[in-house]
């Protein structure tokens, strides 16, 4: 898939406020089509139901969330053939090396560090899709 500017991203994350500047700085940088989920069950229901008609090209996903961790989230993606070439970026609230670790073994595409920047955000989307927007 290649990089547009309507592509489905789902935004993963906790808190409503970090979510709607996340939101904002994705559509500052181009993206429309930005879906929300609150906790990790709410994206992989999210990420499944999607998988059709129009998937999601783009999960950024906290790895702190209720329900589902975000790394829970990542490995039930990557073990379901219908969606394990969604692309991820998993936001970490701090470089905690374990957690880096864990989630290169379950295979995300991009790691980026909260708060993060809308150049620091595009630069990774950039490379996840091979890419400079």
């Amino acid at each position: 898939m290649a990089l547009k500017a309507s592509m489905k991203i789902l935004l993963v994350c906790e808190n409503a406020g970090k979510r709607q500047t996340n939101r904002g700085m994705l559509r500052k940088i181009g993206f429309k089509n930005v879906v929300e989920a609150a906790d990790g069950e709410k994206a992989l229901a999210i990420i499944k139901e999607s998988a059709g008609e129009e998937p999601v090209g783009l999960m950024i996903i906290d790895a702190e969330l209720p329900k589902l961790s975000g790394l829970e989230v990542v490995k039930a993606v990557r073990a379901d053939a219908a969606i394990s070439k969604t692309r991820i970026l998993f936001v970490l609230a701090e470089a905690d090396q374990k957690l880096v670790v864990e989630a290169a073994q379950a295979r995300v595409n991009e790691i980026i560090v909260s708060p993060f920047s809308s150049n620091g955000i595009m630069e990774k989307i950039g490379k996840i899709f091979g890419q400079n927007k």
